[in-house]
């Protein structure tokens, strides 16, 4: 069964006679088109009349978003787990206000090996698949798994270097010679030896080191037996490095559980939530998450946070442990068992291991509400919205700037950010196509046209940029949008010669600048945006020159073609990396041929004797 949707008027009589009793997801919107709120039910019908006549004092949040919804949509799945599935990505989609939302990529790192790979080697990656390779986290920060990768790396002799398959190399590679590598780019290593190897590497990151430190000893003491002393001190090296790492961690469950636990505290209408990671029994990192709730519970929070971070998520553990119990965990468990293709169990722990790491989590919740400054990211909104005098709030901001150099390469940058925090799903990037030369104006102009004919346009446009530059943003969005279009801002830097010391901000339809106090959050809100936006612009500009630049290079050298450069730029870092390399290293690559590397050694030489002393 398909979903479908239809729109109703928010009367009693209306949801009665014509909404039916299945499983689906409901939408109320403003009088201008606008999600305020995204909901899931078992039962529509029941759910949406529990609005109109509800058991008790409805909560302050629920009765002002009604008071605001002038429309009404729903949408019938064909189950409740489908429902789960739609609202968590209705969510995404709008942004409501008055839905507890989070905003996180949820791409967290984790080490992978290709076990299928004759010699594979450990690598960072964000994207967990299902692709027959071992994954090994997700870690809790990129710290965390770069301080993993060093002590595999310092322990173990797996090949460092980047790309699937062994490139054959004349000479070995740095950490060869320094004794982190079994060098199978350039002597030959049996793939059985160095399986040995990956199989310890994979005890020691799945926390079975005593069974890798068995292992080790057994080898060590064969090889004293055989009189290799040599090979017995590298493993001994081996046993005393994996035993000073496993000291180091702190194991939380004896049952060697991955789990996850989540605790949440409140204060009013704030709501701090820290989540804890236990992989293998042992704590390997938290995060945290804060939010401002008008009149939400902490049911509410708890049960938004767990759909929307575990939907989509590479790794769900077996078991996840909350301090708030869910009427709806069975439910919720059961769709992430889908999700996962395993079983998950949610729970409230009422004694023993668990309540005690729930009481952990809850503790470092209520710690760090205590640390909250007062002001929060919903304040600073609502005084930047003073500041700017917008009739509505600027939930969703947008900020747009160009880069290039002296008209060349140019491009244009669009960042967001939602509730004052960078919403990176948003962002954009653009080559500029239709304006030539050094005019700022006009990549402006064709920038922000670009943008609106994409739509799902944001609250407010920030322009990084003086009165000229919000002018012509201003005719742009007044030509192409004629019915509720974006609020506009421009920020400027201060001029030193006329003893500047505040940004400037530029409004339509006010000739001097706005400029705040030194210590407006507002102002520092609007900086924090423009410094992005440029940060942006700037990076997509070096990435497209330097492109231009790799490509330039090579081409060139006469009988390089774009297979043969292809083929180079694969085995080597960049342009630079393969004029540096001699001969014999160019002319073992496959597909490149003596002739081929002579060419480029030619083309080097000719152009060391054209440059001037």
């Amino acid at each position: 069964m398909e979903p479908y949707s239809a729109q109703f008027s928010i009367d009693q009589e209306g949801i009665s006679r014509l909404i039916p009793e299945e499983p689906g997801v409901y939408l109320f919107s403003d009088e201008k088109g606008r999600v305020l709120y995204v909901g899931k039910a078992k039962s529509l019908k029941k759910r949406l009349l529990s609005y109109l006549r509800p058991h008790g004092s409805p909560s302050p949040k629920t009765t002002l978003m009604l008071s605001r919804a002038k429309g009404l949509d729903t949408i019938i799945t064909s189950s409740e787990k489908e429902a789960f599935l739609l609202e968590s990505n209705l969510i995404k989609k709008h942004l409501p206000r008055y839905n507890v939302v989070l905003r996180d990529d949820k791409r967290y790192p984790c080490l992978v090996l290709d076990i299928k790979n004759p010699f594979p080697r450990l690598r960072v990656t964000r994207k967990m698949k299902k692709d027959g390779r071992i994954y090994f986290g997700p870690f809790s920060s990129a710290m965390a798994v770069r301080e993993t990768l060093r002590a595999v790396d310092r322990i173990f002799l797996l090949r460092k270097c980047k790309g699937d398959a062994v490139k054959r190399r004349l000479r070995p590679c740095i950490n060869y010679q320094i004794g982190r590598c079994l060098g199978p780019c350039s002597h030959e290593i049996g793939s059985e030896i160095y399986k040995e190897v990956v199989e310890k590497v994979r005890l020691f990151l799945e926390g079975k080191n005593n069974e890798l430190l068995k292992r080790l000893q057994s080898e060590m003491a064969g090889a004293s037996e055989d009189l290799d002393f040599e090979k017995a001190a590298r493993l001994r090296d081996q046993i005393n490095a994996v035993r000073k790492t496993a000291e180091k961690q702190n194991v939380t469950s004896p049952r060697m559980l991955d789990l996850d636990i989540v605790g949440l505290a409140s204060e009013g209408a704030l709501f701090q939530l820290v989540i804890l990671f236990v992989r293998k029994g042992a704590l390997t990192g938290s995060r945290n998450y804060r939010w401002r709730s008008q009149g939400g519970s902490e049911e509410e929070v708890m049960e938004s946070f767990l759909k929307q971070y575990y939907e989509g998520s590479p790794f769900i553990p077996p078991e996840i442990l909350v301090s708030i119990k869910l009427e709806e965990a069975g439910s919720i468990a059961s769709w992430f068992s889908d999700l996962a293709e395993k079983r998950i169990n949610i729970r409230q722990p009422k004694r023993g291991e668990g309540k005690r790491l729930v009481s952990i989590a809850v503790a470092n919740a209520r710690s760090l509400l205590r640390s909250v400054p007062e002001e929060t990211e919903q304040d600073i909104i609502s005084d930047l919205q003073e500041l700017l005098r917008l009739s509505a709030r600027p939930g969703i901001i947008e900020a747009v700037d160009i880069s290039s150099l002296s008209g060349r390469e140019a491009v244009g940058a669009i960042v967001a950010f939602s509730e004052g925090k960078p919403l990176v799903s948003r962002y954009r990037s653009y080559k500029i196509r239709e304006t030539e030369g050094p005019d700022d104006y006009g990549m402006m102009a064709e920038v922000i046209r670009r943008r609106i004919k994409e739509g799902d346009l944001p609250d407010l446009i920030i322009v990084d940029g003086g009165r000229g530059h919000l002018e012509t943003v201003s005719r742009v969005v007044k030509d192409l949008i004629q019915e509720s279009p974006p609020a506009l801002a421009a920020i400027a830097k201060p001029d030193p010669s006329r003893g500047e010391e505040i940004e400037k901000i530029y409004v339509p339809g006010r000739r001097n600048p706005i400029t705040p106090g030194r210590d407006s959050t507002a102002l520092k809100l609007l900086i924090r945006i423009r410094d992005e936006v440029h940060r942006r612009a700037i990076s997509f500009h070096r990435q497209v020159r330097g492109k231009k630049f790799k490509g330039s290079e090579l081409d060139l050298i006469e009988g390089l073609g774009p297979k043969r450069r292809n083929i180079l730029l694969s085995a080597f870092r960049d342009a630079s990396s393969v004029l540096e390399a001699g001969e014999e290293e160019l002319a073992s690559i496959a597909g490149i041929g003596i002739e081929t590397a002579r060419r480029i050694c030619l083309y080097r030489r000719a152009k060391s004797d054209a440059s001037p002393e």
